[in-house]
């Protein structure tokens, strides 16, 4: 294993329960199963209203340019239903509602994108998104995703080539920025608003220590490499379905950046004790022999990934403590790990890491 894994001041988390576990499919994000329908009689919302077209949608698009049976027995399922994402799927078709306020533009480039980077990224369905109430909606084809029961066989050392790949492929004129900075941002941005937890302030000091890039107060240091921006298991696919090539979905953040973002979460859940050593070196080993150029090829890599995985460390931090203030619950044991490296993080100097960008 490189020398010096996990060595970074402040990033070196407490073991949380069994070294080396995935503890929930939160550790191991993927979509959810079929959304519950609402109960008879319950009022129409606007969510309600946008979930049935958006179904309605999905089951055209499958169907489109083939004849249809009366009654259609193709069956369709909810993947997610959040502020951020609502997606649902019919057959073999995928709609995905984006966030409201997503600009046309942006979103149109990174279809494209998408589109020209077949064997890496999923490629949509349709060039062009369409407007579905206040939100723009796009279609893809299914992919299998990982399997949350059988972290064994995550496919890391899949990811990180995909990765790797994608980081060495020149990007679109016009892409837009990767969105990574800005949504750890908007987490703690949001946790400000929340209102007031003896957990905030260790959370908003560490964020105080990491370089203005990170903060997205200021441009990325890199400008012109094509990164993912939100990586994670959730976010790969087989295609086609069942047992295709893994490929990377989810271009919502997909854009020019800094390459060792999109490492920083299985980094920082290796140092969490989240992700055994030696799948973090699988990982790590792949994307080095790949050429991804987010870290050296040889030696420690942490002076790369060291304020990409502080400040992923703060946004998960960040959104935990937020969504534990508004179910008025305490912090579980790893969300008070999250908060308690934070503390450390705030501790330390960033001149005395020696690894921040300036």
């Amino acid at each position: 294993m490189p020398a010096q894994l996990g060595s970074c001041a402040g990033i070196a988390f407490p073991r949380c329960g069994r070294p080396g576990t995935l503890r929930s499919a939160r550790d191991l994000p993927v979509p959810s199963q079929s959304h519950p329908a609402p109960h008879r009689g319950s009022p129409v919302t606007a969510a309600t209203a946008l979930l049935s077209e958006l179904t309605a949608r999905a089951k055209a698009t499958a169907h489109s340019g083939t004849p249809t049976a009366p009654t259609c027995v193709c069956g369709t399922s909810t993947l997610a239903d959040r502020p951020d994402a609502t997606v649902v799927r019919h057959a073999d078709t995928v709609a995905k509602a984006h966030a409201p306020g997503t600009p046309l533009a942006e979103l149109t480039a990174r279809l494209t994108a998408a589109g020209r980077l077949r064997g890496i990224l999923l490629p949509p369905l349709t060039p062009t998104p369409v407007a579905l109430h206040d939100r723009l909606v796009t279609f893809w084809p299914y992919g299998t995703p990982v399997d949350p029961r059988n972290p064994d066989a995550a496919p890391w050392e899949e990811a990180a080539t995909l990765l790797a790949r994608l980081h060495r492929t020149p990007a679109s004129p016009g892409l837009p920025a990767m969105r990574g900075p800005a949504k750890a941002a908007r987490a703690v941005d949001r946790l400000r608003a929340a209102g007031p937890h003896p957990a905030t302030r260790p959370v908003l000091e560490a964020w105080a220590t990491l370089p203005a890039w990170a903060r997205a107060e200021v441009p990325m240091p890199d400008t012109r490499t094509l990164c993912h921006g939100d990586l994670h298991l959730g976010q790969l696919v087989r295609h086609p379905a069942p047992d295709g090539h893994w490929l990377l979905i989810d271009v919502d953040d997909l854009g020019t950046g800094v390459p060792a973002w999109d490492l920083a979460r299985p980094a920082a859940w290796y140092a969490c004790g989240l992700l055994p050593p030696d799948e973090w070196a699988r990982f790590l080993d792949a994307y080095r022999t790949a050429g991804g150029p987010a870290v050296p090829p040889h030696g420690d890599p942490w002076p790369a990934l060291d304020v990409p995985a502080r400040a992923l460390t703060v946004q998960t931090a960040a959104r935990s403590l937020t969504k534990a203030l508004a179910a008025d619950r305490p912090l579980d044991e790893v969300e008070q790990s999250l908060v308690d490296a934070c503390a450390r993080m705030g501790s330390v100097p960033p001149e005395l890491t020696g690894t921040f960008a300036k």
